[in-house]
């Protein structure tokens, strides 16, 4: 199983980086050249896009894929461009038949995100990230119906999460990691739609507050990731041998729990609860988590014989005393003998 990360540097790669090309079928349409042509000149930069010559056709322009048969503009890729400049443009919203954008490590990009995406009706992957935009998530993006993929991480987004974002219908992955983001997990993230298969969910390093939503027992996540954060309550809503996440990491927060009555999933590849208050033995059953690679249960208050006998496919090193250290009373392999 690959970690959350991974998965999505993958994913964003086949999106926005096509082996095919895109403008066999004739020049772009004449709108898209106009609304790339607004892009381009609304940054302060003389000259970002060099390669936007309009000698050649706006379909091979940096960044730009068009769809091979109709040939309008479907993929906008800019990443990275240290000296691009300026807020983000509406005029992308002439961009009527994109599927993809990506505006990713410009670091003078400014300003808010803009309600003129949601004049975008083909819009499915949302990524703006590494970037300087400020304020809140807004609450529009769920007008966005067709969005699969939303990644706005490390901006410098702040306020609360909109609890309308999981009810888009298709939405698969949400990473909003790396803002300074407040306030509690809406319980809305509890329903995703079923046609979201199975979400990823990155809220990690933010300033988020408050118990989880008990609802989000009710959702079988690929992975969780709300690490480094001020949350607090009981996060054994994400455990369960019927789930299907591959990574889960809740580490530096405030759960509360008994981690005895948790079971876990087969398909676990890295677990990381470290630095909380989490409480009881560790679970003998967590040695048939095969695909196990990263484990970290260090600084809490765990007591008992660590498990023996772990059946871990892709691992053949031990696990280090560091991955059990500060607990209560832990003992046994790799930690001292129990007495």
């Amino acid at each position: 199983m690959l970690p959350l990360l991974l998965l999505i540097n993958i994913i964003t790669f086949i999106l926005f980086h096509p082996h095919t090309s895109a403008a066999a079928a004739g020049l772009c349409h004449p709108n898209d050249r106009a609304a790339l042509t607004a892009f381009k000149n609304s940054f302060t930069n003389p000259n970002p896009f060099p390669t936007w010559d309009p000698v050649f056709d706006c379909c091979d322009w940096y960044g730009v894929k068009c769809n091979d048969t109709t040939s309008r503009v479907i993929s906008l890729d800019i990443a990275p461009h240290d000296s691009l400049a300026g807020t983000i443009p509406s005029s992308l919203a002439n961009l009527t038949h994109l599927q993809n954008l990506r505006l990713h490590k410009i670091p003078n990009l400014i300003g808010q995100i803009p309600p003129s995406l949601t004049k975008i009706p083909k819009l499915r992957f949302l990524v703006i990230s590494w970037t300087n935009i400020s304020g809140p998530i807004p609450h529009f993006l769920s007008q966005i119906k067709n969005l699969a993929y939303l990644d706005l991480s490390f901006n410098r987004l702040s306020g609360t999460i909109p609890p309308s974002i999981p009810t888009l219908p298709f939405l698969f992955a949400i990473d909003l990691s790396r803002n300074q983001l407040t306030g509690p997990i809406p319980e809305t993230f509890g329903h995703f739609q079923k046609t979201a298969g199975f979400p990823a969910l990155d809220l990690s390093h933010n300033k988020l507050s408050g118990a989880l939503p008990s609802s989000l027992s009710n959702v079988l996540f690929s992975s969780v990731d709300v690490s480094r954060n001020n949350l607090s309550g009981d996060a054994s809503v994400f455990f369960g041998k019927d789930k299907a996440a591959s990574s889960i990491d809740i580490s530096r927060n405030g759960f509360e729990f008994d981690l005895s009555k948790v079971s876990f999933m087969v398909s676990l590849d890295v677990l990381d609860i470290s630095h909380n208050r989490i409480y009881g033995e560790i679970p003998k059953q967590i040695t048939e988590a095969v695909y196990l690679q990263f484990l970290n249960v260090s600084y809490n208050r765990l007591c008992g014989e660590i498990p023996t006998g772990w059946k871990l496919r892709y691992r053949s090193e031990p696990w280090e005393n560091s991955s059990f250290l500060h607990n209560r009373c832990l003992c046994g392999i790799p930690l001292n003998p129990c007495n």
